[in-house]
């Protein structure tokens, strides 16, 4: 174990005079001349017996020069695909966990895996052992086989599909060749031993891509038994990891990311990956999608795949939506509603009702006007032909995403993809709680089985468990409602009694201020609560103790999206669809629990809170998300290579640094589409409200791409390579909230948007015919006499005036049925209704007929596949049928042979007689 001519050296170190150890430490001296590791030299004069540990270090890393940051073993030529570390564990299951390591290393030899292992007094924390694994040509050409993994026959004669439109003005954008394409394009089969002469075969050690080979390590690794405990085979480097016996266990990564690499050391695709993708200033650049999925495995890209559509789709909405926003912002001084609301003679004349009871007074109109004026910005005309567009963008996205992963399965070789072995192999923890065994009737072997009567309690406690946190996020919402109730009046008050914020309450209204401050703390009760259930979904999904790793992830995924649903989107639906809606009228409110009066919407509306709602929870989302996945793992790794003896990371092995790595884990990829996910409701469910949302999602995503792709190239071991065609379930989930937003937009333009009872005033109830909008303001409000107020909620000092007004369409004091609704609310609600049926059915036709002109499989895709299908077949049949002649020429000669030994054997016969 370890290298014993290292020690061996330092023994010998030891001995030398004096003359020689200072001549040693001269040529140290000169090789520790870099930046990275001059601090280990100390300016101040050292004894010898820290200078003799220090050298001893150096010379260990100079035996290894050539393994620093090599990939191979000490011979340097079998390149290293997989390492496994462990500790010395000194507790009572120390003796039972090296058994352990021992049968499952002689298993892996016995597959044919060649294993070398690093003694801990090589390593940094000197606790450390490493196993580091190399997959011989044998071992790769027969798993291969069983995983049936497509490899090269014949270049393809089938040029690339190259977008020709504005290829010119887009060629800023384009990587250089060699990156997007590092690879020509091939006619491809699947991998057999027995035809090994048809492959295209230049190279054994680079024939299979590095993301193949750590592949079928790892299906090795989960597979190799390690011993028989409890009267069951147990196998697989999973269990070995739960129960501590190896810590990690990492496919490597194949140089520094911060230099190419040298000879003979083969192509360092890390470093390439780096240069051109995780860079910063490489944001408006395209990704390099192959060397990605060569590197990292299909399942990893495909989600950049989908990431960087996702991206290209949101720059014509956030086009879109910026005009809109332009729009808005050159028409709102000449907005007829804001100009009466700020206009002294009109605004300034109306007297508000006030807002809360007793501690509240009375209002005038125009100190709303500029909360007015921002809620044109997104209160405007152009709000329902964007709402109209959004839905029309949702089916291009979902449609145009199908033909993208098409061509993509054309392109990676996904077309005949079978669901991964490894997502449907049982879970280690299923088999341990599982006491029963059943026959699969497809394998006909007995597998562990767990009785439904043993998983109906965890089914409860898990349906419960997510219910009460649901219910834990209504109610914070609640306690958000309270705060701004309980809040306004404080507001109010002091505002109005504080001199000094006279001048301040033009722009910062008690609504503003309490609607700020409410949308903050939401915020961060949001994110606490997230934190928590991220814990506690996970642990109750174990518990439900899903069969497959597959149903691990479906059960998480369902858990996980139902509740930041309903975290993340439930004050906007309040803001949306029930605040304002339900006050009823001076004299007789609503009242919550009895005790707080029911929000009231801004004269101009409630789309303003819906607003600001949206930008603080998305913008706070995207930006601590995006903080905490550059600066988490960057962290922690810091804090690991804190630990080590030089204190560098550029001295470690090449295994070490990447074991100090923080690791992906097999649901980065979960997170990073949930995040994704979430990020898309906000686009489309709330568009309506917000038309510079999808602009924002842009931004983020730019960032975002970059800092995902900088994380998982520097600051992460590197994952296991893995395969799918497709971005699975998330896909559901986002037809779902695209069909939904098609309603939420509707309903949001109808009843939160100020847009319809405009409509309405303007075709059937305005006088004016040079100024049709003239007069809206006075008509929206209605009128209130103080005198029918109660006691208990009306201001005790007396005031000059004797009505009020109030947003609604009530009849006046002096009519017969007085304060009940007229008949204006009622054409505005139907006209409310009318604009959903008809909004709804026009982006549902459009969506319909989108998805009937679009097909899933482009043509020239479909023309593809069946000329590689023609290819391949004829390609085998001709492989086939020369080695049948091959065989029967062989033969023939053969059989000529036998006859003429026959012939002469009869002859010699006859002669000898």
């Amino acid at each position: 174990m370890g290298d014993p001519d290292v020690l061996e050296m330092v023994q010998e170190e030891e001995k030398r005079s004096s003359r020689e150890v200072d001549r040693c430490f001269e040529i140290a001296e000169q090789d520790l001349n870099s930046k990275e590791s001059s601090f280990l030299i100390s300016e101040e004069p050292v004894s010898a017996k820290r200078f003799n540990l220090f050298l001893r270090r150096r010379l260990m890393f100079k035996k290894d020069e050539q393994s620093k940051d090599s990939i191979f073993f000490r011979d340097g030529i079998r390149q290293i695909d997989f390492v496994l570390s462990y500790v010395d564990d000194i507790k009572k299951e120390a003796e039972l966990k090296a058994m352990r390591r021992q049968e499952f290393e002689q298993n892996l030899r016995k597959t044919g895996l060649e294993l070398e292992i690093e003694d801990k007094m090589n390593s940094e924390d000197g606790r450390t052992y490493f196993v580091k694994i190399h997959a011989p040509w044998e071992v790769l050409v027969t798993y291969a086989e069983v995983l049936g993994i497509k490899m090269p026959i014949k270049e393809s004669d089938i040029p690339r599909a190259e977008r020709l439109p504005f290829s010119r003005v887009l060629g800023p954008l384009k990587l250089p060749k060699n990156v997007k394409h590092p690879h020509p394009e091939y006619f491809t089969a699947q991998f057999t031993r027995h035809r090994q002469e048809l492959f295209l075969i230049e190279d054994e050690s680079s024939f299979f891509p590095s993301s193949s080979r750590n592949r079928i390590v790892y299906y090795i690794l989960s597979r190799c038994p390690f011993g028989i405990e409890d009267g069951k085979k147990r196998f697989g480097i999973e269990r070995l990891l739960n129960s501590h016996t190896y810590s990690a266990a990492f496919p490597l990564h194949d140089g520094q990311y911060w230099k190419p690499s040298e000879p003979p050391n083969p192509v360092n695709e890390r470093y390439t990956l780096c240069q051109n993708w995780a860079r910063f200033s490489y944001f408006y650049k395209e990704q390099p999608f192959n060397l990605i999925r060569d590197y990292y495995g299909e399942k990893i890209g495909i989600y950049f795949v989908f990431l960087g559509f996702y991206t290209e789709m949101l720059f014509f909405a956030a086009i879109v939506g910026l005009v809109c926003f332009i729009y808005g912002l050159f028409s709102m001084h000449d907005n007829s509603s804001s100009t009466e609301i700020c206009d002294p003679d009109i605004g300034g004349q109306i007297i508000m009702c006030p807002l809360c009871d007793l501690m509240c007074d009375y209002w005038r109109l125009n100190s709303t006007c500029l909360a007015s004026k921002f809620s044109h910005l997104f209160d405007n005309e152009s709000t329902v032909f964007f709402a109209i567009f959004m839905g029309i963008w949702v089916t291009l996205f979902l449609e145009l995403w199908k033909q993208r992963q098409a061509r993509l399965e054309y392109e990676w070789d996904l077309v005949d993809f079978e669901e991964e072995q490894q997502q449907l192999q049982l879970r280690p923890e299923f088999e341990a709680m599982c006491t029963h065994r059943k026959m699969n009737p497809v394998t006909k072997e007995m597998e562990p089985y767990l009785p439904l009567c043993r998983r109906i309690p965890w089914y409860f406690l898990s349906g419960a468990t997510v219910t009460l946190w649901m219910s834990l996020v209504i109610a914070c919402m609640v306690a958000m409602i309270v705060y701004r109730l309980s809040v306004f009046a404080t507001f109010a008050s002091f505002m109005e009694s504080e001199a000094s914020l006279k001048q301040v309450k033009s722009v910062l209204t008690p609504q503003i201020a309490t609607s700020l401050t409410g949308s903050c703390l939401n915020f961060i009760v949001i994110l606490i609560l997230n934190f928590f259930y991220e814990r506690i979904s996970a642990w109750i999904t174990k518990m439900e103790i899903p069969r497959t790793h597959q149903e691990y992830e479906s059960s998480l995924t369902l858990k996980m999206f139902l509740f930041q649903f309903v975290n993340f989107y439930s004050s906007c639906f309040y803001v949306a669809f029930f605040k304002g809606k339900f006050v009823g009228y001076p004299g007789k409110y609503t009242y919550l629990f009895n005790v707080w009066r029911s929000e009231e919407c801004d004269p101009a509306g409630c789309l303003i809170e819906l607003t600001t709602q949206l930008i603080i929870i998305m913008t706070g989302k995207q930006i601590f998300g995006n903080v905490k996945e550059a600066i988490y793992p960057l962290v922690l790794n810091w804090w690991r290579r804190r630990k080590a003896r030089t204190n560098s990371e550029k001295l470690y092995s090449r295994w070490e640094q990447d074991h100090d790595l923080e690791t992906f884990g097999s649901l980065g990829l979960f997170y990073e589409y949930l995040e994704t996910v979430i990020q898309f409701g906000f686009v489309t469910l709330f568009v309506a409200s917000f038309p510079l949302a999808p602009l924002l999602a842009l931004l983020n995503n730019i960032i975002e791409i970059r800092v995902d792709a900088w994380k998982l190239t520097t600051q992460y071991r590197r994952p296991v390579a893995a395969k799918a065609h497709s971005i699975g379930v998330w896909q559901d989930i986002l037809y779902g909230m695209a069909v939904l937003s098609v309603a939420t937009n509707a309903f949001i333009v109808a009843f939160t948007s100020d847009m319809i009872p405009r409509l309405v005033y303007y075709y059937a109830y305005s006088t004016e015919t040079v100024q049709p909008m003239k007069g809206y303001v006075n008509n929206s409000l209605s009128t209130f006499l103080i005198a029918d107020f109660p006691n208990y909620t009306v201001p005790s000092e007396k005031r000059d005036f004797t009505t009020c007004r109030y947003r609604d369409y009530r009849n006046p004091p002096d009519h017969e049925d007085k304060y009940s609704h007229n008949m204006q609310y009622w054409h505005v609600l139907a006209a409310k209704m009318t604009f959903i049926i008809i909004m709804e059915h026009i982006v549902f036709l459009i969506k319909f007929l989108l998805a009937w002109m679009i097909p899933d499989v482009p043509k020239d895709v479909l023309e593809r596949i069946k000329r590689e299908k023609l290819m391949t077949i004829k390609i085998l049949h001709d492989f086939e049928l020369n080695k049948l002649k091959e065989n029967l020429r062989i033969n023939s000669s053969e059989f000529a042979k036998h006859v003429i030994i026959q012939e002469n054997k009869v002859h010699l016969a006859k002669s000898s007689v």
